[in-house]
């Protein structure tokens, strides 16, 4: 992965970020997060909320452009700590109508080679990624890049993002581009297609239910289970996997055995 380089400006945001992060670490809680990250969690134990202080000291003292926050935000993310790549997230969600198509690529750039856990990937999915879509920097063609992402992290954030225009877009058209994504082999991505199925079905439920109905023998026993979960229970069963039957296999008699010197009945 390429790193990016950081001017005399980032420097100095990056050793504040630092000084911050250090003086208010808390490896308990630290710890207590560990649990929720499988795949690895590198972190100081900072809230959001402390850390929403100082992202508003870097906008005010730093008047940093959305474009730059998109510079820097991958710089944070590389490093692999937590909370710098939570606080890249915070920075860039602040300009939310000042985006443009330079910041598009980069976030995708995030994704694509720095994300490292699904918090962020939600994250960016739900807060920033939408604003895309709002702003009209992308759509379902164009986004079908996105989608084919190699990284697990990327996908994740596509279905994420599409919960959350499932008032503004055709629930038809957004269940077809998800279709490549039914035999993807990583369990982040069948977790968020499995929750958008069971979002957008209480919006939705004919286009849904026929998705179901065509793939329910190519879609995950999981994501079927989760995309069923707030169906009557005579419905979920039409779309679940049936399970296997137990054959009966009775314990055989005991063949009669005469007692030594005994006589056989």
């Amino acid at each position: 992965m390429k790193e990016a380089k950081m001017s005399k400006k980032f420097k100095s945001i990056y050793a504040e970020i630092e000084r911050f992060c250090f003086d208010r670490e808390d490896p308990a809680l630290a710890i207590r997060n560990m649990r929720n990250f499988t795949e690895g969690y590198d972190a100081f134990g900072i809230e959001d909320e402390e850390l929403k202080i100082l992202r508003d000291r870097i906008l005010t003292e730093y008047e940093i452009t959305p474009r730059e926050i998109a510079e820097l935000g991958l710089i944070l993310l590389q490093s692999g700590k937590y909370e710098f790549g939570t606080l890249a997230i915070l920075l860039i969600k602040k300009h939310r109508p000042r985006m443009d198509a330079y910041v598009r690529e980069r976030i995708k750039e995030w994704l694509d080679t720095a994300v490292e856990n699904w918090a962020h990937a939600d994250f960016i999915g739900s807060k920033i990624l939408p604003i895309f879509f709002e702003l009209e920097l992308i759509d379902l063609e164009s986004y079908a890049s996105w989608r084919d992402s190699r990284s697990k992290y990327t996908r994740r954030a596509v279905v994420t993002s599409l919960m959350w225009q499932r008032r503004a877009l055709d629930a038809a058209a957004m269940l077809l581009f998800l279709t490549p994504l039914i035999r993807d082999q990583e369990k982040v991505v069948q977790q968020a297609l499995g929750t958008f199925l069971a979002d957008l079905w209480e919006k939705a439920q004919i286009p849904v239910e026929a998705f179901l109905e065509e793939h329910k023998d190519s879609l995950d026993s999981n994501v079927l289970k989760q995309a069923t979960e707030q169906m009557p229970i005579s419905k979920a069963k039409l779309y679940r996997p049936k399970p296997p039957k137990k054959i009966h296999n009775p314990r055989p008699k005991p063949k009669f055995k005469p007692r030594p010197g005994g006589k056989k009945e």
